[in-house]
């Protein structure tokens, strides 16, 4: 009764206009008012400065001015150039590159919020300009950003091998298959897409030779380099995400100044749209974070929780209702949140159920994935709201084809959860 009530208190806000950030504040404001006997104003307080107090969130403003330094010099369109003669034959084009785009940085920078913004920043101008249609352009991108929390590193799934008391290293092994796998099955839309609709995608540029294509590929160069070694660094230990971050801006600098395209005027506008951008997603982490408070308070995730334990599932069963409750919790919970708040209970029920912890971390990481994107609190929608002006429902309905991928990928690693399991077997043997 009190989740329905503080969900309809949430839906008359954003029906009113009310920013998002806000929203969320207001609503947990409320839910702690009149269904708590705690202070709202000092856990507003706490949760706000929690939420925004951390070394590793300071990755995200980087991550996203280096994504603003490829959009306002030259190097973002170098880079489709690039590609374009490579994609040319493939049904759908340049419009693999927001996938292909998000997988590889989603391996930097771990965060999906900036890997949608960042590659946002970059993708959308460009397919924009070249013809491309925009719906599609948003749903990939609002989906593919989720990309960040399943491709290791992943903070994501930092939270839940503590909070499951496994192995980190393979479950950062375990999400390399299931991240090609919905790459596929996000680009295998894509394609399908255009050969249905082949009026709404750019006519195909006239037969290239193989000497050509490499000869484009020169533009692909600098960027490459930059993004090799940023994940280089950081696989081999040597750096921080943050430190990385840094990285990744120093050399976006210095690529953009060595192309001569590097000037003052973009250098402010580049360091103007990352504050903007970075300010708004960390206002509607810190409502999301002070939300988050209050359904721990109302105790709501561990009485969904209890509640499906209590019905006695058989293990498919068990999974299915599982699924339905992160949903649910999807609807009002940032992922992170979702994991914490509800392992203490759920945990011990998929030990008993019989399966693999680390399996079980990558279908939690897919059902975040989904929570994402999943109205009213979607945290990409928001982004991308932000960015194309856009309502977030309009993002969020063309999100749904890429959402029914999610659910197809998370079908195949329940139907075969070898996909999860053989790459940290392979390399560090069977757990036992």
């Amino acid at each position: 009764m009190i989740g329905a009530l503080l969900l309809i208190v949430m839906l008359v806000l954003l029906a009113g206009g009310i920013w998002i950030a806000m929203t969320l504040a207001i609503v947990g404001w409320v839910g702690q008012a009149f269904f708590t006997n705690t202070l709202p104003g000092k856990n507003l307080f706490s949760a706000f400065w929690e939420s925004n107090a951390s070394w590793e969130l300071a990755a995200l403003p980087l991550f996203i001015w280096m994504g603003e330094i490829l959009f306002r010099t030259k190097l973002s369109e170098e880079m489709f150039e690039g590609l374009r003669p490579w994609l040319n034959r493939v049904p759908g084009r340049l419009m693999h590159t927001t996938i292909l785009g998000c997988g590889v940085f989603g391996s930097v920078s771990g965060s999906s919020a900036a890997t949608c913004a960042t590659i946002a920043k970059v993708a959308l101008p460009e397919l924009k300009k070249r013809g491309y249609d925009e719906n599609l352009a948003i749903g990939s991108l609002a989906t593919a950003g989720t990309l960040g929390i399943l491709i290791p590193p992943s903070i994501t799934m930092v939270v839940y091998a503590v909070a499951a008391d496994a192995s980190i290293i393979r479950i950062f092994l375990a999400g390399f298959l299931p991240g090609a796998l919905l790459m596929l099955l996000f680009s295998g839309y894509i394609g399908w897409w255009s050969l249905r609709n082949p009026d709404k995608v750019p006519p195909a540029d006239p037969p290239t030779t193989f000497l050509q294509k490499i000869k484009a590929s020169g533009n692909l160069i600098p960027c490459s380099l930059l993004i090799v070694f940023i994940v280089w660094v950081l696989v081999a230990g040597w750096a921080t995400a943050t430190e990385c971050a840094a990285f990744g801006v120093l050399g976006s600098l210095a690529i953009a100044a060595w192309g001569r395209s590097l000037t003052w005027e973009n250098f402010r506008a580049g360091v103007m749209g990352a504050t903007r951008t970075s300010c708004m997603i960390m206002f509607i982490l810190a409502g999301a974070a002070f939300l988050t408070k209050t359904m721990a308070f109302t105790g709501i995730p561990r009485e969904l929780a209890e509640w499906v334990d209590g019905m006695h599932l058989s293990p498919y069963a068990l999974i299915a209702a599982l699924v339905v409750v992160y949903l649910v919790l999807g609807t009002a919970l940032d992922g992170i949140s979702m994991i914490v708040l509800t392992s203490a209970v759920v945990m011990p029920m998929i030990q008993k159920a019989g399966f693999d912890l680390v399996w079980f971390g990558i279908f939690i990481v897919l059902l975040v994935e989904i929570a994402e994107v999943t109205p009213p609190v979607g945290f990409n929608l928001f982004v991308l709201q932000n960015m194309t002006g856009k309502d977030s429902n309009l993002i969020a309905k063309a999100s749904i084809p890429f959402f029914v991928c999610l659910v197809v990928c998370i079908g195949l690693i329940t139907l075969f959860p070898q996909i999860v399991t053989v790459l940290p077997n392979v390399v560090m043997g069977v757990d036992k």
